[in-house]
């Protein structure tokens, strides 16, 4: 007679567990050389050519000097370290910061059409940051580019809010439509204040920044992004239980003991900073926050302990893809980032419209 060895429930959770964590951790992994290895792309490619071992040895060289022979010219050294490399790090900063921005939404209204492009979000932080660029800083007393552009991100998200009620309740269809209808309002009060501008010129590149452009990036610029981004994911890395609860509804969270009116604030306060931090850098980008948490979703699950580092990592790389094409497609001349975009982002967003979970979602009353 055959014995046979029965396991226990601890063991027959462990296992599937510990292959999940392998797996979650391979896969950052990947995601971390995809980022590594998008950057040495982005800051070889241009209008003049730059080998990649002599991208790569001139970072070196900068780091370590002496590590590696020298092979370059002056002016390739230029280009890469004052240009190309700061907006290699800036296409990463922004496109993570985006997307991390676009799962929070998404999961604090529970829609997942929400994006901060298509709530508005990103139009008031134009605006605020247009006032600043065409008026000045007096005009906002004395505000910051990135305050005006926080200030204008927080005013857009709790009028989206407020808007998007019935009854004490979010309805999905009102909080879309209400996005859609502030953030023609809000492009409408920054295009009258462009059309105020004395030099036409100005106003010309003030708008050509608004369609997403990382053409500003330079070391300077960095930090402030950097330390928010790295912040606003700690918090919310912290902050992943509530955030789940409050993703399952708001009676789930109630129940599971979430104040979920003060975690609601603070998930206003820090969206808007992360939105009018990115946007001050690098304009409006659209769709960002919309693809990517999406597709993290589908590789790891709904767990915001694992969907917010992969998004992240996800955002990063796809937004230092898209500026590498904005800048090649079409050189000497440069794409607005938000017209690459949209070519992902519309046939994305209209697929979310066709699925019967959205539709549902959306005939809510």
């Amino acid at each position: 007679m055959t014995s046979t060895t029965r396991q226990s429930p601890a063991q027959t959770v462990l296992v599937p567990r510990s292959r999940r964590v392998s797996r979650f951790l391979l896969l950052v992994a990947a995601l971390i050389a995809a980022v590594v290895a998008s950057t040495w792309l982005a800051v070889s490619i241009g209008a003049v050519p730059v080998a990649l071992p002599q991208a790569w040895g001139i970072v070196a060289d900068r780091v370590i000097p002496g590590v590696v022979p020298q092979t370059w010219t002056p002016v390739q050294e230029q280009i890469v370290w004052e240009f190309r490399l700061p907006r290699a790090l800036l296409a990463l900063l922004v496109g993570a910061g985006l997307s991390v921005v676009g799962a929070v939404l998404q999961a604090l209204v529970r829609n997942p059409l929400a994006d901060p492009f298509l709530l508005g979000v990103s139009s008031g932080a134009s605006f605020g940051a247009v006032l600043v660029l065409i008026l000045g800083a007096s005009a906002l007393g004395g505000l910051s580019l990135s305050a005006a552009a926080f200030a204008g991100s927080l005013l857009a998200l709790v009028l989206v809010y407020m808007m998007a009620q019935r009854s004490g309740r979010l309805t999905p269809s009102r909080l879309v439509l209400s996005g859609v209808a502030l953030a023609y309002l809000f492009q409408a009060a920054y295009s009258f204040v462009l059309q105020l501008a004395q030099s036409g010129r100005a106003a010309q590149q003030v708008l050509f920044w608004l369609m997403g452009s990382l053409g500003g990036a330079r070391w300077h610029v960095l930090p402030l992004p950097a330390v928010v981004l790295a912040a606003g994911v700690a918090y919310l890395l912290l902050q992943h239980r509530p955030l789940n609860a409050l993703a399952a509804g708001e009676e789930t969270a109630v129940s599971l003991g979430v104040n979920v009116n003060r975690f609601r604030l603070s998930l206003f306060v820090l969206t808007s900073l992360l939105v009018g931090v990115m946007v001050a850098t690098s304009g409006a980008i659209a769709f960002v926050g919309l693809i990517v948490p999406h597709a993290a979703r589908l590789l790891v699950g709904a767990d915001h302990r694992r969907v917010l580092p992969v998004t992240a990592l996800l955002g990063a790389v796809f937004l230092q893809l898209v500026d590498i094409a904005a800048r090649t497609v079409n050189a000497p001349q440069e794409l607005a980032l938000s017209i690459v975009t949209a070519l992902f982002g519309v046939p994305f967003f209209l697929w979310l419209l066709r699925r019967r979970s959205v539709d549902r979602a959306v005939s809510v009353q």
